[in-house]
């Protein structure tokens, strides 16, 4: 368990070069239990660091295509056609019609 998530989070870092990564790798294929406790003392903390930022882009991914498959609700649209209509850009007739679509 330990080994995949060290190579998940050497494959994670952008920061590192990719010598060093195949090197680390070359070296969790031989040694595989040494390199990871070196590894984990090494670069512990980063390990941490990094799986928080990749589990707050997965969310907001998440969240991003929840919104769009969502839509907009008919209170939503009301409030855009409300606005509209207080900027001018539309008439009263214009708003009547998109609200009584909006509900419908």
């Amino acid at each position: 368990m330990a080994l995949f998530s060290v190579l998940t989070d050497l494959f994670r870092d952008h920061t590192t070069n990719g010598w060093v990564k195949a090197i680390w790798v070359l070296f969790l294929v031989f040694l595989p239990f040494l390199t990871v406790l070196v590894y984990l003392i090494a670069r512990g903390r980063g390990m941490n660091e990094r799986a928080q930022q990749a589990a707050a882009s997965q969310q907001k991914a998440a969240e991003s295509y929840i919104r769009d498959v969502a839509g907009n609700s008919p209170t939503d649209q009301i409030e855009k056609a409300h606005q509209l209509l207080n900027a001018g850009a539309i008439s009263q007739e214009e708003f009547d019609k998109l609200k009584s679509n909006a509900l419908a």
